[in-house]
């Protein structure tokens, strides 16, 4: 989406605060830097979106009420936003009294696509067609294959199949992926998948002719939990699969470091009494203790009878890592992404009383940890959040 230049009616500079209003339950619409006049029009035209989309059809004169708009602002940007296909009007409202009954406009939740890749699997690179609300209307799958080059081609043959079956214009494709990728969707290191310095980004942008955002599976994920699983705006979201990783938000905001590897726990060191070899090399490695493959081969290993100490040894581990993370950062929620078979239980349970002897009891006695509700789809709803929020500003 091409932002509308700013025009010169004072109506359309107006900047209103933020913090004090909510979109859905308890939802803080984002405030980031200072608006600028030159940039004013798209935050005014990101808000209305927001605002539609957390909170439904609503008339001109609520969303004037609802984002601190003058009327003047609101139909001028909801008549560009319906001109744009973003838009529509649903309808009068039902009349409860005198007077002519609202027109509703609503965010037009079929009139867009958003293709989602995940490729975070060990066997399978999974595709979605998904609705602007993150509902998957169209699902496809491919093997991963050996070399690297056959990686590439894949991933493209997957996305065109997606976005030949849309049958609505796409408004992107995000993508999840493993590894240590850049703000320009570069993979600076996916040792599983063979890339280095890869564009995947520019890659699929060439093949497709549409937006394009790839982020690391585990950042794609929180954002999924943040925008439709009711996670609040400071959380940490710890993704298990055939490696341990994990996305941040702070204040809404994803948090990437300055070499973009924030939330690489897998290779952090927890405890100082050996354990299993990692594959990096390093003994005693979180990813050694917790991931799918190693906690599977130590549970068939141990048998039924020491299952829960196995599972309670593996979040004990767990809590060790994220204690730091949760007394520097003030979290009070851990969300895990992964088998519930291995991770809701006792591996929960055991991190939460490890995370709560590690940290501050005054202040972190509450911090909670659960699993997430969204199951496999996470990194495909979190693809197509970064869809909505760099095409329209919506998260």
């Amino acid at each position: 989406m091409t932002t509308s230049e700013t025009q010169s009616a004072p109506s359309l500079l107006e900047t209103p605060p933020l913090p004090a209003r909510t979109s859905g339950a308890g939802r803080t619409l984002r405030q980031g830097a200072k608006v600028l006049p030159e940039h004013a029009r798209g935050h005014n035209r990101a808000l209305v979106l927001q605002t539609l989309f957390h909170r439904g059809a609503m008339s001109r004169a609520d969303l004037s009420r609802e984002t601190g708009l003058t009327r003047v602002t609101i139909s001028d940007l909801v008549a560009e936003l319906i001109s744009d296909g973003f838009v529509a009007e649903m309808g009068v409202r039902e009349a409860s009294g005198p007077g002519k009954p609202a027109m509703l406009v609503d965010l037009d939740r079929d009139g867009h696509r958003i293709v989602g890749l995940d490729l975070s699997g060990s066997d399978v690179f999974i595709g979605a067609v998904l609705t602007l609300d993150g509902e998957i209307v169209v699902r496809r799958e491919t093997p991963v294959p050996g070399a690297s080059d056959d990686v590439v081609a894949a991933v493209v043959a997957l996305a065109q199949e997606l976005v030949s079956e849309a049958h609505a214009p796409v408004l992107g494709v995000g993508v999840g992926t493993p590894g240590v990728v850049d703000d320009r969707g570069v993979i600076l290191t996916a040792p599983n998948l063979g890339w280095a310095g890869f564009d995947l980004e520019g890659a699929l942008r060439a093949a497709l002719d549409l937006p394009v955002l790839v982020a690391n599976d585990a950042n794609a994920a929180v954002l999924a939990e943040y925008t439709f699983g009711g996670a609040g705006a400071d959380v940490l979201l710890v993704k298990v699969g055939r490696g341990v990783g994990s996305g941040l938000l702070a204040g809404g905001q994803p948090l990437r470091g300055s070499r973009f590897a924030a939330g690489e726990i897998g290779h952090v060191t927890v405890g100082t009494d050996g354990g299993p070899l990692c594959k990096c090399g390093k003994i005693g490695c979180l990813e050694a203790w917790l991931s799918v493959p190693s906690l599977t081969a130590r549970l068939d290993e141990a048998g039924t009878a020491a299952r829960e100490g196995v599972l309670r040894d593996a979040g004990e581990r767990l809590g060790i890592a994220l204690a730091p993370v949760v007394g520097a950062l003030d979290l009070s929620e851990i969300v895990l992404s992964g088998p519930s078979e291995l991770l809701d239980g006792p591996l929960a349970d055991q991190t939460v009383e490890t995370l709560r002897t590690r940290t501050l009891a005054r202040f972190h006695d509450g911090v909670t940890v659960r699993m997430t509700e969204q199951g496999q789809d996470i990194v495909l709803r979190g693809a197509a959040v970064m869809v909505l929020s760099g095409q329209l500003g919506v998260s």
